[in-house]
């Protein structure tokens, strides 16, 4: 009889060891707790690259596709 080996990973929130398997249904991290808390960080956009603002990135144009005369409208 073969004896399976179970993988184990570091979980990347907390850095403790984890099956990973589906036995583990919070894969790859180690627990529900793990998985919340990074998955709060990314929908807080807590993981980005971050990029230089570039001149050609601002503009100076504030109409916005506003029509001037909606502005006038009732005066």
């Amino acid at each position: 009889m073969e004896s399976i080996k179970k993988r184990l990973v570091a979980c990347p929130k907390c850095s403790n060891l984890s099956e990973f398997s589906p036995i583990n249904p919070f894969r790859p991290f180690c627990s529900e707790r793990c998985k919340l808390i990074d998955l709060g960080i990314w929908a807080s956009e807590g993981y980005t690259i971050p990029e230089e603002i570039k001149p050609d990135d601002i503009t100076n144009d504030f109409t916005g596709g506003f029509d001037d005369n909606a502005f006038n409208q009732g005066n």
